[in-house]
Formats: structure tokens, C-alpha cells, sequence
């Protein structure tokens, strides 16, 4: 409908609501083809003019990184953005710090302005447009403020002729509507551009992690604490004395095990693993130095233990400080003099193995108690490295969240990420169970999350859930080697499981939605373990 036609009396209120309805028809159409701000805002002014006769309508944002100090005040500035019926050179000059003419007051206050008569307040700054520029009638100024997350970012304003058979609350009530769908519209542009920085910061966090000194071991991080632990490992890596690894559980005492392994001359040589926690007294010398066939009953046939068959390699013995202290005796003399002889045996043999040993406990208390023998601490803690724990590399939590994120969301075929609050959080955790736990909750966030991009808030609730076991181990070892990193050509894991609690296993089956294959692998179980433990704690 021609402008000329709107600016006679001669429409009756149907007719001027089948112009709003027309306007807001055009606009959700065009917001259905495209979110983009700009082509929806420069549409929406140029039919609030074509159809309701709200002329020079323009969009006052915020500009960006205008905060500053003006004679030891604090300043902020706005621009017109998007407008229609305005030259370039009145778009230009359209720039309101806050507080300034009504256009700042709205930023200032986040309320609306209703100017009847704009040629009646001297407030009114005629910046834009000159006074000469508009019609001789009464013209009247609406602005309305935008808001983004309850805070005023912009403001949508227009010129009316007064003197029309239209009342100025229903042109309000349109702004309103308006201004509401234009605050909505920055805010998503808001959110995919927060969505896309965090992509793009994940993006750089991988290369910097992949490239880093420690991806050669698998290790993820470039914290101090983690490349001086690095930096006394590769020192010593060349060397065959044993090697003693102190920290707290879930620290990646296995991955750093295996690092000393793959930095020496043994690194194409067998890398046996062992948990001494998950040994029953009765089988350790059986497992650690092997049997003769009828050495005891069952033995039918005779078999090289653990030693034999790291001969050339290396061993890691985990939680050293839960072997029996029968036991210690004859690995001081295997360490020693390099011959072991099996259980119900009587021939020497010669192995050549390097030792890697790992404990959570205080040794030095343990031999002051008579649990474990001075003279093989003595031996053990020539090159003691102290892991540190998470909270000692916080700076390392973002990295390492990444890892196992891509990792979990490859493994169940998700496409969960954090948001940078939530990200910030988990580096603010204190991680009592380290790396391990860190594992566990992304895994268990990645199976159980509703939304793609979990929030802090959202977080919240899975780190409050957190197991108090947090011994359980995730699907993998708590840094599971990146990528392309090379194995050894013999690599065997012959530790048990260790016990866990009736939460733990009930925690593991309902994370894994009832898959008891699924719940036994991510505790390190076979079918057989995890269905005898589940029936013991009456969970069946």
C-alpha cells in the first residue's frame, strides 16, 4: 500500500490491524529463511515505514569495546547500526554515549521513550536528522531499548507524524513485539558466535596438545609439574636402574611407566604391566616368578611368570606396596642378581629386566612399621619421580578434557561439548580422584548428556553425582595413548580386577544403560568378574 495512502485518516482500526498483521507475517517469514540480524533488521525497518508509517526507523547498538575513562568517568558509546529512510552521512552521525539525548537514556535505563512532540524537549538532540529534514507537522520519537540476557545492547527508534487517526500505544505495542524479536535475534547471534570461539579454542587446545613434547609418550599436557616429572624420567630413561613412581591413585602411573619404557633401548621389547593390589597372597609367586609342573595341585603343566616374559623388556609393578613381605625377599634378589627360580623349581634363570615400580603409599612409613623390607625400598627408590596430582596441573585440565571428550564421543558416537563456564569449572575442581576421576565424568557425561553443548549449570549435576570410588578406571587408562603413537610389539596386561564398590558397579551399568559387557569392560572386568561381583552385592 503507498505510503500516501497511510498518511490519510481514511483507515479505520480492521484495516490497520491487517497492516500489523501483514508486517509481522513478513517479517517471521523472513526470519524462517534466515537468522541473520542484518537482513532481518534492514526488512523490518523498511516495512515498519512502507506499512504502519513509523519513518526513519533505525537500530542503535552498542559499540563494541567502547569502554573507557573520560576525565576519570567510565564512557560507553552507540551507533546506528541498520536503518531506513537515513542518508549515509546522518547514519554517521548517529553516535549516543549512554545516558546521552533519549537515545542514551534508553541504554542507560532499559526503558522506553514516548516523545510526543519532539520540537517541545530539549532533550532531543536532532543529531541524526536535522530539524529542516522532517515534515513541518508535530513529529513524534519512539525508542525502545533491546535487551540481550537482561541487559540493554541496543535500541529501536522511529519518527512519526503526530497528527494521525492512529493511537500512539498501538504503534508502541508493535515496537514492543519488535524490539523483542530484535533482542532474541543478537542473542542467538551472541551464542553461535560464543559456540563458535569455543569450537575454534578447542581446535587450537588439540594441535597445541598433539604438537606438545609429552604427545610422544601419550602423555596430554604441557604443564610445569608435568614436564618436570617428564624432564627426570627421560634422564633416567637410558639407565637400567629401577625406577619408583610416588603420587596419588589416578595420576597415570601405567602411562608414565610406559614412557620410561618406550624413551629406552628396551622400547621393542616386551612391557608387562602388574597390579599387586589385585593378587591373592596365595598366587604371587606363582604369577610373578612362574612354576614347575606339580608344584602345587593344578599345576599341570609348567609356566613362565610375569619376570620371564618381560625378559629383555621392562616390568611396572603397580601398588608395589601391597607385596606380601614373604615376597619381597626374593624380588631383592631377582633385582640384584637378575636369576630367579620358579615355584617348585630348583634351576637358576638368568632374566634381564628393568624394574618399574609404583606406589600411592608412603614406603618410609611402611618399613618404619616392618610392612615392607628397608633394603628393597632401598633399592627401589634410587630414582623416585613424585607424579603431580591434577590440582597441581590445572592448566592441564582443558587439554585433557578435550582428549577424553573426542575420545568418548568416538567411542558411543556422540557430539558432546562443553561450554566455556563449564569448562572453567571442571579446571576450578579439586579432582581428589585426578586424572582417572576427570575420565570418568566426562564418559559419564557424554553417555548421559540431553544437550550437545553442556552448560555450567548442566555440569553441575554430574559433578555433584560423582562416584566416591573413584578408583573405578574409565574404558581406558586414565591417559590412553594418542593416536598413531607406536606400541611395542609385546604388550601384555595380565592384572586382575580390583574390588569395587556396590555404587561403583551399579554406576557402570546404569551409565551403560544396562549393558553388563559394556559396565564390565569400563571397570576393567571381564563378563565372568563383574557378573560374580554383581551377584555378592546382591545387585542380580
Amino acid at each position: 500500500m503507498p505510503k500516501s495512502q497511510l498518511d490519510t485518516p481514511s483507515l479505520n482500526a480492521n484495516e490497520w490491524h491487517v497492516q500489523e498483521l501483514l508486517l509481522m507475517h513478513e517479517i517471521m517469514r523472513l526470519v524462517g529463511r534466515s537468522l541473520a540480524p542484518e537482513l532481518v533488521f534492514r526488512e523490518m525497518l523498511h516495512l515498519m515505514s512502507e506499512l504502519l508509517g513509523l519513518n526513519r526507523g533505525r537500530i542503535v547498538l552498542a559499540d563494541e569495546g567502547a569502554e573507557g575513562q573520560t576525565g576519570g568517568q567510565e564512557t560507553r558509546t552507540s551507533s546506528i547500526r541498520h536503518a531506513y529512510g537515513l542518508t549515509r552521512e546522518e547514519i554517521d552521525r548517529g553516535r549516543y554515549a549512554w545516558g546521552e539525548g533519549f537515545t542514551g537514556c534508553v541504554l542507560a535505563t532499559g526503558q522506553p521513550v514516548l516523545v510526543q512532540d519532539i520540537d517541545q524537549e530539549p532533550q532531543f538532540l536532532f543529531r541524526a536528522v536535522a530539524r529542516n529534514q522532517l515534515p513541518p507537522e508535530t513529529v513524534a520519537f519512539l525508542a525502545l531499548p533491546l535487551v540481550v540476557n537482561n541487559v540493554p545492547v541496543g535500541v529501536l527508534a522511529c519518527h512519526r507524524i503526530r497528527s494521525r487517526q492512529r493511537h500512539l500505544n498501538d504503534d508502541l505495542a508493535v515496537l514492543r513485539v519488535l524490539a523483542t524479536l530484535a533482542g532474541q535475534l543478537l542473542q542467538l547471534q551472541q551464542l553461535v558466535a560464543e559456540q563458535t570461539r569455543g569450537l575454534q579454542d578447542h581446535n587450537t587446545m588439540l594441535a597445541q596438545t598433539l604438537d606438545a613434547k609429552t604427545a610422544r609418550y601419550g602423555l596430554v599436557g604441557s604443564s610445569p609439574a608435568l614436564l618436570r616429572a617428564l624432564a627426570e624420567l627421560e634422564q633416567v630413561s637410558q639407565a637400567s636402574v629401577s625406577v619408583l613412581l610416588l603420587g596419588e591413585s589416578g595420576t597415570g602411573k601405567e602411562l608414565f611407566a610406559r614412557a620410561v619404557h618406550l624413551a629406552s633401548g628396551r622400547r621393542d621389547q616386551p612391557f608387562i604391566k602388574v597390579n599387586c593390589a589385585a593378587i591373592p597372597e596365595s598366587l604371587f609367586e606363582s604369577e610373578l616368578f612362574g612354576h614347575e609342573r606339580g608344584a602345587f595341585t593344578g599345576a599341570n603343566s609348567a609356566r613362565p611368570g610375569w619376570f620371564e616374559q618381560a625378559d629383555g623388556g621392562t616390568i611396572f609393578l603397580d601398588e608395589i606396596g601391597e607385596l606380601p613381605l614373604a615376597l619381597q625377599s626374593k624380588l631383592l634378589r631377582t633385582l640384584q642378581e637378575g636369576t630367579l627360580v620358579r615355584l617348585g623349581g630348583r634351576r637358576e634363570l638368568k632374566v634381564n629386566v628393568r624394574l618399574v615400580a609404583a606406589t600411592h603409599r608412603d614406603l618410609s612409613a611402611d618399613v618404619q612399621i616392618g610392612r615392607f623390607r628397608q633394603d628393597l625400598f632401598y633399592r627401589l627408590n634410587v630414582i623416585p619421580i613424585r607424579l603431580p596430582s591434577l590440582r597441581e596441573r590445572r592448566e592441564d585440565i582443558p587439554a585433557l578434557t578435550l582428549h577424553f571428550l573426542n575420545r568418548a564421543n568416538q567411542t558411543h558416537q556422540r557430539n558432546v561439548n562443553l561450554s566455556a563456564g563449564a569448562l572453567q569449572m571442571l579446571t576450578r575442581h579439586d579432582w581428589p580422584g585426578n586424572i582417572r576421576e576427570l575420565g570418568n565424568l566426562i564418559e559419564r557425561l557424554v553417555l548421559l548428556a540431553d544437550k550437545t553443548v553442556v552448560t555450567e549449570a548442566a555440569l553441575q549435576r554430574f559433578v555433584q553425582q560423582a562416584p566416591l570410588d573413584t578408583s573405578l578406571p574409565p574404558s581406558s587408562d586414565p591417559l590412553a595413548t594418542v593416536p598413531g603413537l607406536r606400541e611395542p610389539p609385546l604388550v601384555r596386561d595380565y592384572s586382575s580386577a580390583t574390588s569395587h564398590s556396590a555404587l561403583a558397579l551399579q554406576a557402570a551399568l546404569e551409565a551403560h544403560g544396562g549393558n553388563q559387557s559394556r559396565a564390565a569392560q569400563s571397570l576393567g572386568l571381564t563378563m565372568r568378574q563383574y557378573g560374580y561381583r554383581l551377584r555378592k552385592a546382591g545387585l542380580r
